[in-house]
């Protein structure tokens, strides 16, 4: 019987399924609190794949920063006009004060990321690494829903709050944590809503995809490799249409449902990946 990957096309299908998979797996997972980098390490290490490239990386960032965008289109435009006017008054105008918490809490996760980034991408990227913080941080997940007051928006969000949330975002660069598992779970614990705490997530999360993609962009661009620019923008355009799904669906049934289904799901994996590499 003559192998598969000798029939015309089967090596584009595949290709194609294997874009599909990536980048539906990071438009689910940047904003689900279940951790987008560990599931992008893990499709390689289970699969037994080629790892992706870099250049990818970046189409799909780039793809959950539009979705994100659209999304809140309305919030940003107000934020960034907010922000501009209480610049040139120097005084608090509208969500200016929301606007400059985004600032304050996306520094922490700018500067870790500098100093510790040759850590991340090499030590911390292990099966084992990852098992551990998707088991704890789930745990952490689940205790902050059951333990938090869940009174506040996200509108009395102040500068400590803000400092100690983006501190917990900065814990993200570890595969696993979950960028949004983390900083749902210091919002809940801060005694946000559920709402509250998913929508200070996702809009913390544009100045962070933002230094992300810039970072990756700047390797890229040293690096000088070819780009195969259909395949980004495949991998583009699913992840920005799966992270706007993902965004609108999630907030809709995050009151109904809770974080206990994204806790079982960590426990489950993590439990996965301790049979797999222990």
């Amino acid at each position: 019987m003559p192998a598969l990957d000798r029939f015309p096309g089967y090596r584009l299908v595949m290709s194609l399924l294997h874009i599909l998979l990536l980048a539906v797996l990071q438009g689910l997972t940047e904003f689900l609190p279940i951790s987008s980098s560990a599931h992008l390490i893990l499709v390689p290490a289970l699969t037994h794949t080629a790892d992706q490239s870099l250049a990818f990386d970046v189409s799909v960032h780039v793809g959950t920063l539009v979705a994100v965008l659209v999304y809140f289109r309305h919030e940003v435009g107000r934020l960034l006009a907010d922000w501009a006017r209480s610049c040139r008054q120097r005084a608090p105008v509208g969500e200016s004060r929301l606007a400059w918490v985004l600032l304050l809490a996306s520094v922490p996760v700018g500067v870790a990321g500098l100093l510790l980034h040759d850590l991340v991408e090499t030590v911390l990227r292990s099966p084992r690494v990852i098992a551990a913080t998707t088991i704890g941080f789930g745990l952490v997940l689940w205790w902050a829903d059951v333990a938090g007051r869940r009174r506040r928006d996200e509108h009395s969000i102040g500068w400590r709050d803000g400092l100690l949330i983006g501190l917990a975002q900065a814990l993200a660069l570890v595969p696993g944590t979950s960028r949004s598992g983390i900083t749902m779970t210091a919002g809940l614990f801060l005694g946000l809503t559920r709402q509250a705490a998913a929508r200070f997530s996702f809009l913390l999360s544009i100045p962070a995809i933002v230094m992300a993609g810039g970072y990756q962009t700047l390797k890229l661009l040293q690096a000088g490799h070819g780009v195969n620019w259909p395949a980004l923008g495949l991998g583009a355009l699913f992840s920005a249409i799966t992270a706007w799904l993902c965004i609108t669906l999630f907030l809709k049934w995050l009151d109904r449902i809770g974080m206990l289904p994204f806790a079982i799901y960590r426990l489950l994996l993590g439990a996965g990946l301790l049979y797999l590499y222990v």
